[in-house]
């Protein structure tokens, strides 16, 4: 029986080697024509460097802020986070989709055993002297081969467009592993910010408190009006009230960061650090716009999908050509157990099918126009991902550079408030200035601190924008368009 089955099995095998060297149908893939398809650089380059072939130490990208307690956040993160585990589950089921379509081109094999026991009744008329009955007993084992010949590629573009996506899948990932670190990153600017300016309040209310001391003393000697101390006075309440407020916004922000980081929220501890102990920023290599598309991982997934559409037009297109299988089995069957081991027993048969689907009313070639229509569709939303990606580029290039000039003059308007409120209060106890003036003064000097610390805030945003716009870890692993391409050949 061995013997027979290995026999049958390779002359299946055989058979389908030989016929598999048919045509495969369908287009081949290229990649869309997109806005990135240009040698030149950004436009709002600056002082970033454009060297495509240097890109030092850029695969950790969040490391280079040179900020132990980012670094910290981002490796929690990267254990935690919820969305990574789910996000890591979808690359396992896509991998497994496509193990399935796989086994589609490989011939299937199957054993069987049975036995059934069947009481038969009959009568031969009216002078067979009455009825008859007898019980069959029946006993049968096989082993089937089943193979389809992929003669026009149907399996094989199938199996290209799950591993196209399983590939999207992967990229995908990695693009929603780089947002997360950047919303980590983000998370530690805004706390950062946020505790510093709670610092800024509680020392606004100091120097209220002072300011109303002052007040107050002049009041009692008879010098100021009770005017100056109500005003004085609201001005204290304002800044205590203020503080609350930002309070507030911290707990929420810590809350957010906890979440990102797979915790309750509540339960982490106040982030120590605050945005005046973040180290400068360097100049990040960005190279050209054409690198987006093999750095960017959505842009990859995009593509990916695109590369899938394309497969599935071929699978479309097979289906308007014939199907051909190959079958066999060899078994025994015999009414006793012990006869169907016996080589008297022994039944088997060949078969090759051929289907070729002659009217459907039109639903083939409609599923052709469907899938090629699927494929235009991605090649344009592919080269809509890539436009975005470089605006996107070019949007932090120059938020960074108009950012770094607007806090060039807030410091300024930094040092000229202070002064100025150092000089009124000065002014005041003399009793030259009024009150008015001082409270004017105190108001300005504030709301340049505050707009500082903002504006530190969103230089940083701006370089994680940066960063998340050209791709992050782009050094990681290889484009998913050159692992097809390999898969092909």
């Amino acid at each position: 029986m061995t013997k027979k089955l290995i026999s049958i099995c390779l002359l299946i095998c055989a058979s389908g080697a030989v016929l598999v060297t048919g045509c495969m149908v369908g287009p081949k893939y290229e990649r869309p024509e997109t806005a990135a398809d240009i040698n030149d650089g950004y436009f709002n380059a600056g002082e970033h460097i454009t060297d495509v072939n240097d890109f030092g130490d850029a695969g950790l990208w969040w490391e280079r802020f040179g900020d132990p307690i980012t670094a910290e956040l981002v490796r929690q993160m990267l254990e935690s986070n919820y969305d990574l585990k789910a996000s890591a589950a979808r690359v396992l089921q896509a991998r497994a989709v496509l193990s399935q379509v796989h086994s589609g081109l490989r011939p299937e094999l199957n054993y069987a055993l049975n036995a059934d026991r069947t009481k038969f009744s009959f009568s031969f008329g009216p002078l067979s002297g009455g009825r008859f009955s007898f019980v069959n007993q029946n006993w049968s084992q096989g082993i089937s081969v089943a193979y389809i010949v992929d003669l026009w590629g149907r399996l094989k573009h199938g199996e290209q467009s799950a591993l196209a996506r399983w590939l999207a899948a992967g990229a995908n990932q990695q693009a929603l592993t780089n947002s997360m670190i950047a919303t980590v990153i983000e998370a530690r600017i805004n706390i950062a910010t946020l505790q510093k300016r709670l610092e800024i309040a509680l020392a606004n209310t100091k120097s209220r408190r002072e300011t109303l001391r002052i007040v107050e003393r002049r009041y009692n000697e008879g010098l100021v009006g009770p005017v100056d101390v109500r005003l004085a006075r609201e001005n204290l309440e304002a800044s205590l009230a203020q503080e609350p407020a930002v309070e507030l916004s911290l707990i929420k922000a810590h809350h957010a960061l906890d979440v990102v980081l797979g915790r309750r929220p509540g339960s982490s501890q106040q982030l120590s650090g605050a945005l005046d102990a973040l180290p400068d920023l360097e100049p990040v290599r960005i190279g050209l716009p054409a690198a987006l598309l093999d750095r960017r991982p959505d842009v990859r997934a995009a593509e990916l999908m695109v590369c899938a559409a394309n497969e599935d037009v071929g699978v479309s297109i097979a289906q308007l050509y014939p199907d051909l299988t190959l079958m066999a089995n060899y078994g025994t069957t015999a009414d006793r157990w012990r006869d169907i081991w016996e080589r008297f027993s022994e039944t088997w048969t060949a078969a090759l099918g051929v289907s070729q689907p002659i009217f459907a009313g039109g639903r083939l070639s409609a599923q052709v126009r469907e899938a090629k229509a699927r494929h235009s569709e991605l090649a344009a939303n592919y080269a809509n991902t890539v436009l975005m990606a470089m605006m996107e580029v070019e949007d932090a290039l120059v938020s960074e550079q108009m950012l770094q000039k607007e806090l060039e003059h807030t410091e300024l308007r930094f040092e000229q408030a202070t002064a100025a409120e150092s000089l009124s209060q000065e002014r005041y106890q003399r009793g030259v200035d009024s009150i008015l003036t001082v409270l004017e003064t105190e108001r300005r000097r504030r709301i340049a601190e505050e707009l500082l610390v903002i504006l530190k805030a969103q230089i940083w945003t701006t370089r994680v924008n940066l960063h998340l716009a050209l791709g992050g870890d782009w050094n990681e692993q290889s484009t998913g368009h050159a692992a097809v391409e390999q898969s092909d050949g």
